[in-house]
C-alpha cells in the first residue's frame, strides 16, 4: 500500500470477511497521503474475473469510486477499461459489493486506487479478487535472436493463415512475424515506431510486379511494456488485423490469394541466409506468449526442441521491467512538475539522462535551481530547444535524452544519436535541482517559458546517480505536483481511428486532430463530403456539361467518383465508362458453347459506386449494340442460351436488350418486327445476312452489365459483332422525395439508426404548426431527436451517457410560414453542430472523456415520436442520414395519416430556382429569393455583370473559399480577383501574359505562394469563360469548362481578411507589400473586359453595387451603367470589347445573420480621385 495506518487497520486486515463479524478493522492510508493505493500481489500471473471491495468493519470508512490497475512486474502499471473507467463501490462499511469484469485481466499485480470515499468518514477498504492460474507459454527475444519454424515440405501454399499472439515490448521497433517465398511472396508482422504494421504480397513479383503489395499499420504506444493481443485472420486476398480488440480490414490488390512461402517462418527477427546472427531488419526486443500458426503451438514446440523449430537466444520465461525503468506521468499543462534536489549541489559541472514521450508540441522538460545562470530545456513546435535540434519529439515515442554541462561547453545527445554541443560564455553556478515538467506556481527559482510537459518519463539520471521515484512519491525526496507515479498515462486517441475516410489521426495529450488533405471529404472527422450528390444537383447550380465528381452516398463509406454530366439536353445524363470502350463493333468468330467468347468489362467506378448511383437514379440504361450472322442466341430446338450476359452480381441472363427481364427475347419482340415472327429474336432466325439485335438494358437491378459471353460463332461464315456503351442514369429519386405529414399522431418508422460513433441528419420542412418532432430514435438509455420547439426555433437532443446535449438554433424570423427550411444536424467524437438555412451554425465542443458511442435500439421515428406526442404537421423532404436518404414516398404509401409527396412549386425535384437561389411558396405561385446568389431575375438566372471592376472589404472568412465569376477579355496581363488578410496571407487570380489562369495562393506567410495553373492556354480570347473554385483544407478543386484537383501543402484558413479587389490594385489597395512580384504586376495593369456574377463565398459585390443604388448602404461616385456584357458574350456573335469600365472600390453594408461588416468602395471611370472615395467611415 502506498501507507498504512496502525495495526488494527493494516494489510493483513484488508481482505473481505466472509463472515461479519469475523471482519476486524481493513486497509485504511494515512490521512496525509496524497495519492493512497492498494496492492495486491497474486504470487503468480492471474486470469481474474471479477472483484469485490468492503469498506473498513465497525467504522464509518468506505472508498464510493476507485480506479483500477494491474501490471506483471509492479512497475509498469495499464487501467483496466476504456477513458481509465471510474469503478463504483461501496456506500457503507459492511456491503460487499462484487463486479464481474467485461474483460478478464491477465495479470499477477493489482493496484486500487480511491477516488472519492464516505463524507462522513476516511478512506476504509477490504478486497478480494476472483479468478485462475493463466496458463501460457512464454518466450523472451533480447532483440538478437529468432524462432524458426521450418516446414516438412520445401514451400507452403495457403489460402487461409491465422496468426495469433500477445506480446510486450521494450522497444519501438521488432520483427514479429517473417515468410517469404522465391516468387515474391510475403507476409511480415512488425513493429515500427510503436505501430504494428502488417506486409503482405500475394502475387508472383516476376508476372505482376508491384500489383498486390499492401501494408496496413493499427496501434501506437505499443511499446509500453505491456500486453498487447494481435489476431491476423487471412481469407484468399481478404485481411483482418485485430490488435488489443480493435480491427482494420483491408484487401489485397493484386492477382492471385495464396501465399506461397518457402522452406520456414521466422518469429522475432528476418536471419540472412548463410549469415547465422545477422538480421535484415531490426529483432524484436521483448516477449510473446500463446503464439499460434494455423493451429500450431511455436513456443510449446520449441520447449519440447521439435525438430521443426530452431531457436536462437531464446529463453522461455519473460524478464521483467528494470525498477528505474518505471514511469511517471505529467497530468496538466499548467501545474504538473518534479523537483528532485541535488546533495552535495552540483558544482561546475551537471550531467542529466532521462527517457520521455509525449503528443504535445510545448512542454518543458527541466529546469536548474540554483545560482545565477539557469539551463532551460524544453519542446517548442515540436523540437527540442537548448541546442538547436530539428528532429521531431512530439511522437508518442520514448526518446532518450542526456544532457552534460562541463566548463564552458553544454552537450546534448538524443536518442543515443551524435553529440550536439554549444559554448556558454560563463561557467554554470552550483546547481541545487532539477525540475522535470514545470514549475512550481509562484516560484522564483523557477522560470517557464512555455507550457508544462504532459507526458511521460522515466529513468531519471543526474551526475551518475539513478533517481528512485518511489523516495519522491514516499515523500523522503524532492517534491512534486500532479504527478502520476508508477504509470505511464499517455493514451493512443487514434486508436480506434476516428478519423473517416481515410483521414489522418494525429494527437495531443487531450484530443485527437484529422487530416482530410486528398479524401474529399471535410469536418473535425473527415465525415462530409465536398462533393454533391448528383449530376442533378450540379446542374441547378448551372454548371455546365463536363466532368465532375460526385458522391451519391454523401458521408457514407464509398468514395467519391467521376462522371460525365451529359446537361445538353432537358434531362440531365450521368454517363459512367468503362476500361473496354475502345472495343467498339468488336467482332467475334470461332466461338462454341463449349469454349465461348468472354468479355468481361471494368468500369471507371467500383461495382459498389454504381449500385448507389443507379438506386439513387430514376432510370438507367446501357445499350447493347448486337449484329450477327448465322449467330444465335438461343438454341431453337430447346431454348437452350447460346450467348448471355452477366449482370453486377454475377448472375446469368439471357434477356436481351429493350426486353423485359426473365424472359428469352429481343426487342423486336415486344415491337413485333422480327424479320421472321417465329423467333423472338432476329438472330435466331439464323439468316445468312447481317442483322441485328440492338437495344437498352433498363432494369436498373441488373445494372450494370460486367460480361458478355457469346458461343455461336465457329460455323461457316458465322460471325457477330457488338458493343456495350456506357453506364447512363438520370433523375435523382431523393431531390424531391417528400412526404406529408397530416395526422397529429402519425410517424413514419423506419429502422434503428447507425450512428454509434458519428451521425449527420439533413432535410427540409414546411410547416405551419409550433411545433413537432422531425425525427427521433432511442435507445436503453441513449437518444437523438430532431424537434421544432416554437415557431422560430429548431433543437439537436442527443445523449451517449454523458447526460443530455441540447443545441438550439433561433431564427429571427419564424418558420412556420409554410416555405421549405433547411436543417442540418451532425454529432461525431469531436463536436455536434446544428444548421438550419443559412443562420449561423451551432456547434458544441464534444469532451475529451467520458462516453462517445451512440446506443441506439428501437425504430427510427419520422415526423413524430415512442410517445407519439408532438407529432409534426407539415411536409418533410429529402431526409438523409449518413449519407443514405430515405424513401419517404413509399414509406407513406403505407402508413396512415402520411401521403406522398408535398404540394406545391418549391417541392418538386428540379429546382424552379437557380444558382442557389431559394423557392418561397405565395398565394398565386412562387418567387425566387436570390439574396444569396450571385445572380438576378425572376429564376436567378440573369447574372449581373459590368465592363471591369474593383471591391475591398475587411471581413471575416469562414473555414472555406468559393469563388465563382464569369469574364471575358482581350487584355493580357490582368488582375481577375485578389483577396489579402491581416496575417500576410493572400489569393489572387490572374491572367499572365500569355492569356493562361493562374492561381496564387499564399497561406503561411513563412512560405512562397503556391501556383496553379488550370488552363495554360490563352483565355484573353474575347469569349465568355466562368471560373468556380472550391478549397476545404489542403483541397482546391478548380473548374474552368472541366475539372482540375490540386493539393496545397497547407489548410490553414485565411483569417480576418482585409480585402477584396476585382481588377486593378492601386497604391492605396490593402496588403500590397504581401504579394509577389507577378501578383503586383497583374495587378497594376487592373482589368479591361467583363466581369460577370462574382461570388467570393456569401458575398455578392457586383450585384450589391449594381441593385442597390440609392440606397444609404452604397455610395457610388461616377456613372454607375449596368452591362450586358456577360449575356452578349454567350451568344453566337462574338460582341468587341468597350473600352469604358467601372472601378468598384466602396459598398457599405451588414449582413443580418452573421453581422460581418463588409465594404465595398464603386468609383466610375479612371480618372476618379481614388483617395477620395476610399473614406473611412462608409
Amino acid at each position: 500500500a502506498s501507507t498504512i495506518t496502525p495495526l488494527s487497520h493494516s494489510l493483513r486486515h484488508a481482505f473481505i470477511a466472509p463472515v461479519p463479524a469475523l471482519g476486524q478493522g481493513g486497509w485504511a492510508p494515512e490521512r496525509s497521503d496524497r495519492q493512497p493505493w492498494l496492492q495486491l500481489d497474486l504470487r503468480e500471473k492471474m486470469e481474474v474475473t471479477a472483484i469485490a471491495t468492503q469498506g473498513r468493519s465497525g467504522s464509518s470508512d468506505w472508498v464510493t469510486s476507485y480506479m483500477l490497475l494491474f501490471s506483471d512486474c509492479g512497475l509498469a502499471w495499464k487501467h483496466y477499461g476504456q477513458d481509465e473507467d471510474t469503478r463504483v463501490s461501496n456506500t457503507n462499511s459492511e456491503g460487499v459489493v462484487l463486479q464481474k469484469l467485461i474483460h478478464s485481466i491477465t495479470a499477477r499485480f493489482l493496484r486500487f486506487v480511491p477516488l472519492d470515499w464516505s463524507s462522513i468518514g476516511w478512506i476504509g477498504l477490504r478486497v478480494e479478487a476472483y479468478g485462475c492460474v493463466h496458463k501460457s507459454d512464454v518466450a523472451d527475444f533480447n532483440g538478437r535472436s529468432a524462432l524458426l519454424y521450418r516446414f516438412n515440405q520445401k514451400s507452403q501454399s495457403t489460402v487461409k493463415d491465422v496468426i495469433s499472439l500477445r506480446f510486450k515490448s521494450h522497444g519501438a521497433y521488432g520483427v514479429l512475424v517473417h515468410g517469404e517465398g522465391h516468387r515474391g511472396d510475403y507476409l511480415t508482422l512488425e513493429l515500427y515506431q510503436g505501430t504494428l504494421v502488417l506486409h503482405l504480397n500475394l502475387d508472383d513479383a516476376k508476372r505482376y510486379p508491384g500489383s498486390g503489395n499492401v501494408s496496413v499499420g493499427i496501434g501506437s504506444l505499443l511499446d509500453d511494456e505491456l500486453w498487447h493481443s494481435v489476431l491476423v485472420k487471412r481469407s484468399n486476398k481478404q485481411v483482418n488485423l485485430t490488435v488489443d480488440g480493435h480491427t482494420r480490414h483491408l484487401s489485397t490488390t493484386g492477382v492471385e490469394g495464396s501465399l506461397e512461402v518457402d522452406y520456414e517462418l521466422s518469429f522475432g527477427g528476418i536471419p540472412i541466409p548463410g549469415k547465422p546472427g545477422s538480421f535484415l531488419r531490426k529483432n524484436f526486443h521483448g516477449c510473446i506468449e500463446n503464439l499460434y500458426y494455423n493451429g500450431v503451438n511455436i513456443i510449446n514446440l520449441a520447449k519440447r526442441r521439435k525438430l521443426q523449430i530452431h531457436s536462437g537466444n531464446v529463453t522461455f520465461s519473460c524478464s521483467e521491467a528494470q525498477p528505474q525503468m518505471a514511469s511517471s506521468t505529467f497530468q496538466s499543462s499548467s501545474s504538473s512538475y518534479l523537483y528532485v534536489p541535488l546533495e552535495p549541489p552540483g558544482l561546475w559541472g551537471l550531467e542529466v539522462h532521462f527517457h520521455f514521450r509525449t503528443w504535445n508540441q510545448e512542454g518543458l522538460l527541466f529546469y536548474t535551481n540554483g545560482g545565477s545562470q539557469h539551463l532551460v530545456f524544453y519542446i517548442s513546435s515540436g523540437q527540442l530547444h537548448l541546442i538547436v535540434h530539428d528532429l521531431d519529439v512530439s511522437d508518442g515515442l520514448w526518446h532518450s535524452v542526456g544532457l552534460s554541462c562541463r566548463g564552458l561547453k553544454v552537450s546534448l545527445v538524443l536518442d543515443n544519436g551524435p553529440t550536439s554541443a554549444v559554448d556558454v560564455q560563463r561557467h554554470e553556478d552550483s546547481v541545487n535541482g532539477v525540475f522535470f515538467g514545470g514549475c512550481p506556481q509562484y516560484s522564483a527559482g523557477c522560470k517557464n517559458p512555455t507550457v508544462s510537459f504532459q507526458g511521460c518519463i522515466r529513468h531519471i539520471v543526474l551526475n551518475n546517480q539513478p533517481i528512485n521515484l518511489t523516495h519522491v512519491q514516499q515523500g523522503l525526496l524532492g517534491n512534486h505536483s500532479k504527478l502520476k507515479f508508477d504509470v505511464c498515462g499517455i493514451r493512443d486517441r487514434c486508436l480506434p481511428n476516428f478519423c473517416e475516410h481515410d483521414g489522418r489521426c494525429t494527437q495531443s495529450w487531450d484530443t485527437f486532430y484529422c487530416d482530410c488533405s486528398g479524401t474529399g471529404y471535410t469536418g473535425e472527422t473527415c465525415h462530409n463530403s465536398i462533393y454533391e450528390a448528383s449530376c442533378e444537383a450540379h446542374r441547378q447550380m448551372e454548371s455546365k456539361s463536363g466532368y465532375f465528381y460526385i458522391d451519391p452516398d454523401g458521408s457514407g463509406p464509398q468514395k467519391a467518383m467521376l462522371v460525365y454530366c451529359n446537361m445538353t439536353e432537358d434531362v440531365v445524363w450521368t454517363v459512367v465508362g468503362h476500361i473496354n470502350s475502345g472495343y467498339v463493333n468488336q467482332r467475334v468468330t470461332g466461338s462454341t458453347p463449349q469454349k465461348p467468347y468472354i468479355m468481361r468489362f471494368n468500369y471507371t467506378a467500383s461495382l459498389e459506386q454504381l449500385r448507389t448511383l443507379i438506386g439513387r437514379s430514376k432510370h438507367c440504361q446501357q445499350e447493347v449494340v448486337y449484329s450477327c450472322r448465322k449467330s444465335r442466341l438461343f438454341n431453337t430446338w430447346d431454348g437452350t442460351p447460346l450467348s448471355w450476359w452477366l449482370d453486377w452480381s454475377g448472375g446469368k441472363q439471357t434477356y436481351w436488350g429493350g426486353s423485359e427481364p426473365a424472359v428469352q427475347q429481343c426487342s423486336c419482340s415486344l415491337a413485333e418486327n422480327c424479320i421472321d415472327m417465329n423467333y423472338f429474336c432476329n438472330c435466331d432466325a439464323d439468316s445468312h445476312s447481317w442483322v441485328n439485335d440492338t437495344g437498352s438494358l433498363s432494369y436498373k437491378d441488373h445494372l450494370p452489365l460486367t460480361e458478355i459471353v457469346i458461343g455461336d460463332t465457329n460455323r461457316s461464315g458465322s460471325a457477330a459483332v457488338f458493343s456495350v456503351s456506357s453506364l447512363q442514369c438520370s433523375g435523382d429519386r431523393f431531390l424531391g422525395n417528400a412526404a406529408s405529414f397530416y395526422a397529429g399522431s402519425s410517424s413514419l418508422l423506419f429502422r434503428t439508426f447507425e450512428a454509434e460513433l458519428s451521425a449527420d441528419i439533413s432535410l427540409y420542412f414546411k410547416t405551419t404548426a409550433s411545433f413537432g418532432v422531425l425525427l427521433e430514435n432511442l435507445g436503453p438509455t441513449d437518444f437523438i431527436s430532431l424537434k421544432m420547439i416554437s415557431p422560430s426555433a429548431v433543437t439537436f437532443t442527443f445523449d451517449v451517457g454523458n447526460g443530455p446535449v441540447v443545441l438550439t438554433v433561433t431564427s429571427p424570423v419564424a418558420l412556420n410560414d409554410r416555405q421549405w427550411h433547411y436543417v442540418r444536424a451532425e454529432r461525431n467524437r469531436k463536436e455536434a453542430s446544428l444548421q438550419v438555412d443559412r443562420l449561423p451554425l451551432n456547434t458544441l465542443e464534444a469532451p475529451s472523456e467520458g462516453h462517445y458511442r451512440l446506443q441506439l435500439k428501437s425504430q427510427l421515428f419520422v415526423g413524430g415520436s415512442a410517445s407519439r406526442e408532438s407529432s409534426f404537421l407539415g411536409c418533410i423532404r429529402a431526409l438523409s442520414l449518413n449519407g443514405v436518404t430515405l424513401d419517404l414516398e413509399e414509406r407513406a404509401k403505407l402508413t396512415p395519416g402520411v401521403t406522398p409527396g408535398c404540394p406545391g412549386h418549391c417541392s418538386g425535384s428540379a429546382s424552379v430556382c437557380h444558382n442557389r437561389g431559394r423557392c418561397l411558396e405565395n398565394n398565386s405561385g412562387y418567387v425566387c429569393d436570390c439574396t444569396h446568389s450571385a445572380y438576378a431575375g425572376p429564376q436567378c438566372k440573369k447574372g449581373e455583370s459590368s465592363p471591369r471592376s474593383v471591391s475591398q472589404s475587411p471581413i471575416r472568412q469562414p473555414s472555406r473559399e468559393n469563388v465563382a465569376f464569369s469574364f471575358l477579355t482581350t487584355h493580357t496581363p490582368a488582375m481577375l480577383l485578389c483577396v489579402s488578410t491581416y496575417h500576410q496571407q493572400y489569393l489572387a487570380i490572374i491572367l499572365a501574359n500569355n492569356g493562361s489562369l493562374q492561381i496564387w495562393y499564399r497561406l503561411n506567410r513563412e512560405r512562397r505562394a503556391e501556383v496553379f495553373v488550370p488552363k495554360a492556354f490563352n483565355l484573353a480570347d474575347g469569349q465568355l469563360h466562368r471560373v468556380q473554385m472550391h478549397r476545404e483544407g489542403r483541397d482546391l478543386n478548380v473548374q474552368v469548362n472541366t475539372d482540375q484537383k490540386y493539393n496545397l501543402s497547407s489548410d490553414t484558413k485565411m483569417n480576418t481578411l482585409r480585402s477584396l479587389t476585382l481588377g486593378k490594385l492601386t497604391s492605396t489597395s490593402a496588403g500590397l507589400a504581401d504579394l509577389d512580384e507577378e501578383v503586383l504586376w497583374a495587378g497594376s495593369r487592373g482589368f479591361i473586359g467583363c466581369l460577370s456574377s462574382v461570388q467570393f463565398n456569401h458575398l455578392t459585390p457586383l450585384k450589391a453595387a449594381i441593385l442597390n443604388r440609392g440606397s444609404s448602404l452604397v455610395r457610388v461616385l461616377g456613372n454607375l451603367v449596368e452591362s450586358n456584357c456577360g449575356a452578349l458574350a454567350d451568344s453566337t456573335t462574338s460582341q468587341s470589347i468597350s473600352g469604358k469600365y467601372i472601378y468598384i472600390a466602396a459598398v457599405n453594408h451588414v449582413w443580418l445573420h452573421n453581422m460581418d461588416f463588409i465594404w465595398y468602395y464603386i468609383i466610375i471611370s479612371p480618372d476618379c480621385d481614388e483617395n477620395k472615395a476610399i473614406t473611412p467611415g462608409y
